[in-house]
């Protein structure tokens, strides 16, 4: 006689936290992947970027290069932990898009537009993970 296993329906709530969870992880994996980018065009090549004088918030390019970098860096390890419905990568996902922004908004006059698009990004990150509940995250953990 052998033994049948069902496996249980995944109720709307469960496909929600699912969905925002791999949501959050990819656009994080994306939006850590680009500051990478941006960082390196800092560190590499100043000229790229337009200076606008007299900015309050006036660092060398070269920093603003490896802060990015650096941020897109554990960007990229927290979206692979919020593939595997981590609760620390949840958590710090949160803290990383939040410095994501911080960092985008300090270097608003050097590159604007884009700036804007990286915040807004990040915004979108942060209210999914944000909205997950906490009961759901570990219902889909325990799946796997």
């Amino acid at each position: 006689m052998t033994a049948t296993h069902t496996r249980p329906t995944d109720t709307p709530k469960q496909e929600w936290a699912t969905g925002l969870t791999v949501f959050a992880a990819v656009m994080l994996f994306l939006v850590g992947v680009l500051d990478i980018f941006r960082g390196i065009m800092a560190i590499a090549e100043d000229d790229i970027f337009v200076t606008t004088p007299n900015y309050v918030f006036e660092f060398d390019l070269t920093s603003w290069g490896w802060i990015h970098l650096v941020l897109g860096a554990l960007a990229v390890i927290v979206s692979i932990g919020l593939l595997r419905t981590a609760m620390w990568a949840r958590v710090t996902g949160v803290g990383i898009a939040g410095l994501v922004i911080i960092g985008n908004f300090l270097s608003l006059p050097y590159y604007p537009v884009w700036s804007i698009v990286m915040i807004a990004l990040s915004g979108f990150i942060i209210w999914a993970l944000c909205v997950v509940e906490r009961g759901n995250l570990s219902e889909l953990s325990e799946r796997r």
